[in-house]
């Protein structure tokens, strides 16, 4: 496995929609805000499958996926992209969603595999606070990649 990840830098974060969602103003303040906070982001764009999120991620070599989900099917796409991942061995890679997901969602995004949910309003007037658990999921991958490509 190759663990080449950019020196320094907060993290290489892929920030996509995935399905027929193709609202993506959030993404694109989201890839915005985490570039101004010093992070690598690739910006995939609308109407992704979990299968091109995952290629990509495999390709850019990403410490996080971030989802952007406003159509109420976080539930699917979550399992979907974790799959995905998986299949590729990514099992590293943290996943983070944001949109409109009810915060009653969070325990079973959760156990698909979502390391972080963020929830409509919640940290909009603080991105520092969204960089910083950003940063601690990168941080995290690095360190999940680190002891799988360990001998």
């Amino acid at each position: 496995m190759n663990t080449q990840y950019a020196a320094g830098g907060r993290g290489r974060v892929l920030v996509a929609k995935v399905g027929l969602d193709g609202h993506d103003r959030g993404a694109k303040v989201l890839s915005r805000l985490l570039c101004d906070e010093g992070f690598e982001v690739i910006y995939l764009g609308v109407r992704n499958t979990a299968e091109q999120v995952a290629s990509a991620a495999l390709q850019e070599w990403v410490d996080v996926v971030a989802v952007s989900i406003l159509s109420g099917a976080h539930v699917e796409v979550a399992g979907a992209v974790r799959q995905a991942l998986d299949a590729r061995g990514l099992a590293h890679v943290a996943i983070a969603m944001g949109g409109l997901i009810p915060r009653h969602d969070a325990e079973t995004l959760h156990a698909l595999g979502v390391a972080r949910c963020f929830h409509p309003g919640q940290d909009a007037g603080e991105p520092g606070r969204i960089a910083e658990a950003i940063e601690a999921l990168a941080a995290q991958s690095r360190q999940a990649a680190e002891i799988v490509a360990a001998p």
